[in-house]
């Protein structure tokens, strides 16, 4: 009897033995599972941490860029008006304004993308290069080229420029009065006098203006 009581407690023991390192097993691998999947979370939880900021990064980074696009076109803007206004007060330091003279589509019929003066034009250049000879004293002439919005902003500043030069040119060639007398500058479509969305608007702001200073 006592045989059988210890070799029944031996095989148990055994059982317990042989099943023990399994249910260890079982255990450090659930373990290591676990382990594993906290760390995988954790790479996750890293990536999308990353992914914001790098998200917040490039929406400063845009806001920015759209701050200082806009800094910059206010610094343009800043930059034609204080021209401008030195400009005029150039022209008020040369002398007292005596009379203008303003060749317009209406009044000269300029050819459309022409520089060339028309007849219209010359008649009125000779009337006033006669009464600046006729002032029997030294004046400045300053001539102002003038287009409307049609063709890029670039291209109507040349067009004003050539259409001031040809009345420069032709009231020294044929008015006799000298080139350093006067001066050229021209504003392209920047100063209009009428609204471009018309066809007698467009010809209003072709024009070239003459001021004779004293």
């Amino acid at each position: 009897m006592r045989m059988r009581m210890g070799a029944a407690v031996v095989g148990i023991a055994v059982l317990g033995l042989v099943a023990s390192p399994g249910c260890v097993t079982k255990k450090v691998f659930k373990k290591n599972v676990e382990d594993t999947d906290t760390r995988i979370k954790g790479v996750e939880s890293g990536v999308e941490q990353n992914e914001r900021r790098i998200s917040d990064v490039q929406t400063d980074t845009d806001q920015k860029i759209t701050s200082v696009k806009g800094t910059a076109e206010k610094a343009v803007e800043i930059g034609n008006t204080a021209m401008a206004k030195a400009e005029a007060a150039e022209t008020l330091a040369k002398g007292k304004l005596l009379w203008t003279t303003t060749l317009t589509d209406e009044n000269t019929k300029f050819s459309f993308d022409q520089a060339q003066l028309p007849p219209e034009a010359t008649q009125i250049l000779d009337e006033l290069a006669s009464k600046v000879k006729g002032l029997d004293k030294a004046v400045y002439i300053e001539i102002e080229g003038h287009t409307d919005s049609i063709g890029s902003e670039d291209y109507n500043r040349q067009l004003g420029e050539k259409r001031a030069d040809a009345v420069r040119n032709y009231l020294n060639e044929n008015g006799g009065i000298p080139l350093h007398a006067m001066n050229v500058i021209s504003r392209g479509e920047e100063n209009p006098v009428s609204d471009n969305k018309s066809k007698q608007g467009r010809a209003q702001n072709r024009r070239v203006v003459i001021r004779v200073l004293e």
